[in-house]
């Protein structure tokens, strides 16, 4: 490692620790990462972004802290060394090899997670997915709060960015209609938010950590479906411990694809591609 002086001195401003040296670190789609060894002995990761978003960094941190919360039985999340509007530090978590055992661990983890809950279905702040902003409102029910808060906010930009055509549109629209009678009824669950598997790092010390989220509290099902979506190693080990840990309820692998038409719609917004046609297929299962 070698010491990059205008990251080090950032880093130092915000930690109030010397920076011994820095090193850059590959694989962030949006921020800049480096890694940083402090004078203390700690080892950190910090991400920048130049002219951030306003609140960019300080909602992920507050979203890690509140999945934090959780940690002691629930799923592990980095320390959050220090914040502001245009960076973040976290405890480093060296990666490791993923193994069966881990994840089941890690689905009685989520599991875990997920029942520390929260009052109502949102968050108290807004947040970010990407780089997009990410309403958390609250509302009283699930299909109201996944309508209005997460499908149709994001078709309508999909949309206004030429990347979602009327078919589709019209599609995803008739599935919203029927939410309410589509989703069964549960307390709200402390949900990741953006839970692919990029966001699921396997550590050295056997443990699956989760970074970078989009937290807020939602129906558990988003969370699995997320997973699904995209593949994880193990990803069945993982499911069945946590339905073993929480039983879900019947049908919840039907629901999946419900479930996906909001990563998708993101997907559409950021990327275009054929991702808001694969979105109005997915709600066609439920027509």
């Amino acid at each position: 490692m070698t010491r990059q002086p205008l990251v080090a001195r950032r880093a130092e401003e915000l930690l109030g620790t010397s920076v011994i040296a820095t090193a850059p670190v590959a694989g962030g789609d949006i921020a800049t990462a480096t890694r940083l060894r402090l004078s203390d002995g700690t080892t950190a990761l910090m991400k920048t972004l130049p002219h951030a978003p306003d609140e960019f960094f300080t909602a992920e941190a507050d979203g890690l802290r509140w999945l934090g919360e959780a940690a002691a039985t629930g799923a592990q999340v980095p320390e959050v060394l220090g914040a502001d509007h245009e960076c973040l530090i976290i405890r480093w978590v060296e990666p490791g090899k993923n193994s069966v055992d881990a994840a089941a661990a890690f689905g009685r983890e989520l599991a875990a997670t997920h029942a520390a809950g929260a009052e109502s279905f949102g968050r108290e702040r807004d947040g970010y997915i990407g780089r997009l902003p990410l309403p958390n409102r609250p509302a009283d029910t699930w299909a109201e709060f996944y309508a209005v808060r997460r499908v149709l906010p994001y078709l309508k930009l999909a949309r206004d960015r030429g990347h979602a055509d009327d078919a589709d549109a019209t599609t995803i629209e008739a599935v919203v209609a029927k939410l309410a009678d589509l989703v069964p009824a549960e307390p709200p669950a402390r949900l990741h938010g953006d839970l692919w598997n990029g966001n699921v790092l396997w550590g050295l010390d056997g443990r699956v950590w989760l970074i970078d989220p989009a937290a807020y509290a939602g129906h558990r099902e988003v969370d699995l479906a997320m997973l699904s979506l995209f593949g994880l190693p193990h990803l069945p080990r993982v499911l069945d411990a946590y339905h073993e840990a929480a039983p879900l309820a019947d049908g919840w692998q039907d629901r999946a694809a419900l479930h996906q038409i909001f990563p998708l719609l993101v997907h559409a917004c950021h990327f275009g591609g054929g991702y808001a046609a694969r979105a109005a297929q997915a709600a066609a299962t439920y027509l």
